[in-house]
């Protein structure tokens, strides 16, 4: 699953323009793209990382324009992070890059190991989903 998310990675970077981000930022932007207004505790919780790490990273996006962080009405020390039009635009243009990248990788594949991955995707969620209910207990690194 790494290998795969780093040769993904790399040919999105190779496809996409302008400079490429960090992958833990890209990370955040897509949390906050996916969860309009969160706030650092949330993003923080939801990454795995300690609120001091997403607060730097939260820094970085809004000064690369990607993000914006304003303090709550309710409540002037919670702050909500909103993606801006230009972190939406960068993240679609990853997202169909990958995606092109996928399909084109799948095509490539004969059609019984396209149905082998297929049969393989419910129990992947299901890892996915038992690993990321242990790692809620844990304590951020």
């Amino acid at each position: 699953m790494a290998g795969l998310r780093r040769v993904l990675r790399s040919g999105v970077r190779g496809r996409a323009s302008g400079p490429s981000l960090p992958a833990a930022e890209v990370e955040l932007l897509v949390t906050i793209i996916d969860a309009p207004g969160i706030g650092v505790g949330e993003a923080a919780r939801r990454l795995h990382l300690a609120g001091n790490t997403v607060s730097t990273l939260v820094s970085r996006l809004v000064e690369k324009g990607l993000i914006t962080r304003r303090t709550d009405p309710d409540d002037g020390r919670v702050v909500r992070l909103t993606s801006t039009s230009t972190g939406r635009s960068r993240v679609r243009r990853w997202r169909q890059h990958r995606l092109d990248l996928i399909v084109d990788a799948l095509t490539a594949l004969a059609p019984s190991e396209r149905d082998d991955l297929r049969a393989a995707v419910p129990a992947l969620r299901r890892l996915t989903a038992t690993v990321g209910l242990a790692t809620e207990t844990e304590s951020p690194r």
